[in-house]
């Protein structure tokens, strides 16, 4: 920990340490400090910024700081365009605090690479919870990002908890789980010089082992890196790139290259927009700097911090919406049907792909009241979930929130209740994948299409 704390403070505090050192004094009565917050095994320190104009259904952001930094530093320095941001978009910051001898997180100890092991990530988890509560945020808008050893904890974070963030973007950081040890050391030297490679199957195991049985999506990721790092060597990127398309079920192969600046490459893997599944960025010639200025603009639109209230998530217009009868709801990335599994009617069964036959099993109505219906029942968010991972089943109509759905021009089907999408899990397209709610992302998997 000693020696990435040295590190860390000559690529990174010396090169914004005259502005983190005059804006942390500026800007820290803007940071409200929260004690009491839930489970801190490691007596973390939070820290929450909610702007003035706060949306009703705001995004929220993690943003985790270097090591030996502070909430404060990275509010007022180098993350201070998320700042802007929060203003201008009105979504709340959560800002964990190391407190530790050296302000490094604990991306390295078994407790700390185990869904709710125990030690950071238990404690960052309690923080969204908590302000999840408090400032009514929209679930399917949680993200993540970080910076050196937080740039390391956002990519824990997003492999523990893959239900609670629909994206992360990290920055000079280290595949979920590279830095393990098993002497409670917090460094790992051959990770830190880019001396563990693996194939992509192998990190992806790495992550799944941290959240055993989760059989769902996982977050959307963004990562940074530049080409002479000597902190976190460079080959960390391309491991990050392997873990996180593994995960996500992406070849390796870029669906897009391209540079937005002269120095920068980008490779985009299971799309080609700003909300790509997974987007590597790689910076020629810079070390361990990042984020430098314009960059966190790009990580802004990734996350889907710049679009305010997504449309999904909005109550229903006044006027009804038009009805269909006896359609069939086609996957767009299957090919398969939205179906009642052996046309039962019994409440809680959930819904799965099947291949299109026209039965009644696979024939829905819309009704204007933005129901859907097969063979009496309703489509239904099980136990009135609003999360990642929600099954997607029929029960007895009720006429509440989470038996209602909007048709999207985009051919998405959300639930008004949570704004989440119908989601095939797992990206999967055979007979028998089950239908699950999940934060929209743009995918094949979520799009469908009504067919007479």
């Amino acid at each position: 920990m000693k020696r990435l704390l040295a590190a860390v403070t000559a690529a990174v505090l010396v090169s914004f340490g005259v502005a983190l050192a005059a804006s942390e004094s500026a800007s820290a009565a803007t940071l409200t400090q929260v004690t009491n917050f839930g489970t801190n095994p490691t007596n973390l320190g939070m820290y929450v910024y909610a702007p003035d104009s706060l949306a009703s259904r705001p995004a929220m952001l993690v943003l985790v700081h270097y090591c030996g930094g502070s909430a404060s530093g990275i509010f007022g320095g180098n993350g201070h365009d998320y700042v802007t941001a929060a203003d201008r978009y009105g979504y709340v910051i959560v800002l964990p605090e190391a407190t530790r001898s050296g302000h490094c997180f604990d991306v390295s100890t078994q407790q700390a690479l185990r869904r709710d092991g125990g030690s950071d990530s238990t404690g960052i988890k309690s923080m969204v919870d908590w302000a999840r509560n408090r400032y009514n945020v929209d679930p399917a808008r949680i993200v993540v990002s970080g910076f050196s050893s937080g740039a390391m904890m956002a990519n824990v974070l997003a492999a523990e908890y893959p239900d609670v963030f629909a994206a992360g973007s990290a920055f000079s950081g280290v595949p979920a789980g590279c830095f393990a040890t098993t002497d409670g050391s917090l460094w790992n030297s051959q990770c830190s010089g880019g001396n563990v490679i693996k194939t992509a199957q192998q990190w992806g195991d790495v992550a799944r082992a941290m959240y055993p049985g989760y059989t769902g999506r996982y977050p959307r990721m963004q990562l940074w890196h530049g080409t002479t790092d000597t902190t976190l060597a460079y080959p960390n990127f391309g491991e990050e790139i392997k873990q996180w398309t593994n995960l996500n079920g992406l070849s390796q192969t870029p669906a897009a290259t391209d540079s937005p600046q002269s120095s920068w490459t980008r490779t985009r893997y299971g799309g080609t927009g700003t909300t790509a599944t997974v987007e590597a960025v790689s910076i020629s010639g810079t070390g361990h700097t990042l984020p430098q200025p314009g960059m966190l603009a790009y990580a802004i639109s990734f996350l889907g911090l710049d679009g305010g209230t997504p449309p999904t998530s909005s109550p229903p217009p006044s006027s009804p919406p038009p009805t269909r009868s006896n359609v069939m709801l086609v996957g767009a990335a299957s090919g398969r049907c939205l179906d009642d599994p052996n046309g039962t009617t019994a409440n809680g069964t959930q819904m799965q792909l099947w291949d299109c036959w026209g039965g009644s099993p696979q024939r829905w109505t819309y009704t204007a009241s933005r129901q859907l219906t097969v063979l009496g029942k309703c489509l239904d968010a099980s136990g009135r979930g609003t999360v990642n991972g929600t099954p997607v089943i029929i029960w007895d109509c009720s006429g509440q929130a989470n038996q209602q759905w909007n048709l999207n021009a985009n051919g998405t089907i959300t639930g008004v209740q949570s704004g989440l999408c119908l989601d095939a899990a797992g990206a999967a397209t055979t007979n028998g994948t089950k239908i699950q709610l999940y934060a929209c992302w743009g995918g094949a998997n979520q799009q469908w299409t009504v067919r007479n």
